[in-house]
């Protein structure tokens, strides 16, 4: 996974391909089709997104549906492709719609985060003085709780909820995201490019939108991507501690928590969505670690 040290790093790298300028994206662009990792893994996490988008289509049966007869059956068991939960559910239905509720929950947190800690930490670095203090310093308060606990929290204190949860991440990993992107930027505010864009006369939005923000917006993205495999399992366990997604609806870590009693009976049943789980979020730890190789080529 990408850590800060090594996003700072990449930033360096990015500033000094910058001035040479042309062509990086298209050297980036090759680099990644010639990483067979991560193009293996952003296609198996492209047909995990499909799988979830389309679960309408794909669904064999209701994930709602139950059947007191058909409790803990192993895959293949009259049509029930994996087999079914603890309450005669189509498990391979439900781990279809557990999917779009999971990667919902990874992804909409660090998006929102990303706006909000981005823009934050863009204003920042850019700014310096008391503005960097005051932001900053800020930040640092919820930066002191660990993550786990922060959103456990919020979540105690708003209650369980799939809009809870989300808005539980967002407030966890602003901070993080804040301090990458006012780092990053500023390393790029003292750059040369920026100083001749200011000796011309150029205003700070116009140095921002077309100076910095192509610069330091590649790091900012790679270390979020990063930060999406975090969510999903954070997501995954809250709703294993009751404080996410509600029951019936199908989470991987709701699942996870409701077939743990089941693993002396099934226990491939009960293993199901934890292995999805760890699937999905390594495929997004390999594809960060693919987009930063990319992002250090040398020119």
């Amino acid at each position: 996974m990408a850590t800060q040290e090594s996003i700072v790093v990449s930033t360096r790298a990015a500033v000094r391909r910058a001035e040479a300028g042309r062509g990086y994206w298209a050297r980036v662009r090759e680099r990644l089709f010639a990483d067979r990792i991560t193009m293996a893994v952003t296609l198996l996490l492209f047909l995990i997104i499909l799988s979830a988008v389309a679960a309408p289509l794909f669904a064999t049966h209701d994930p709602l549906a139950s059947s007191v007869l058909a409790r803990l059956k192993s895959p293949g068991y009259k049509g029930h492709w994996l087999g079914t939960d603890e309450v005669g559910r189509d498990l391979y239905s439900r781990m279809l719609y557990g999917g779009r509720l999971s990667l919902l929950c990874g992804v909409a947190p660090v998006a929102f985060a990303l706006l909000i800690g981005g823009s934050l930490g863009l204003l920042a670095g850019y700014s310096g003085g008391f503005v960097n203090s005051l932001i900053v310093r800020s930040m640092d308060v919820l930066y002191a709780f660990p993550s786990i606990l922060l959103a456990i929290a919020i979540c105690g204190m708003l209650g369980s909820g799939l809009g809870n949860t989300i808005l539980a991440l967002t407030v966890t990993f602003i901070p993080p995201v804040v301090r990458i992107s006012e780092t990053v930027t500023a390393q790029v505010r003292s750059a040369e490019f920026v100083e001749a864009a200011r000796a011309t006369g150029a205003s700070s939005s116009s140095i921002i939108r077309n100076h910095i923000l192509n610069n330091v917006l590649g790091p900012i993205l790679v270390y979020a991507t990063s930060l999406i495999s975090i969510a999903i399992i954070l997501a995954a366990g809250l709703s294993f501690l009751g404080l996410g997604v509600s029951p019936p609806d199908a989470e991987w870590g709701l699942m996870l928590n409701n077939l743990r009693q089941a693993i002396w009976v099934n226990p491939m049943v009960a293993a199901l969505p934890g292995v999805m789980i760890f699937l999905t979020s390594m495929c997004f730890n390999l594809m960060s670690d693919g987009l930063r190789t990319a992002m250090d080529v040398r020119i």
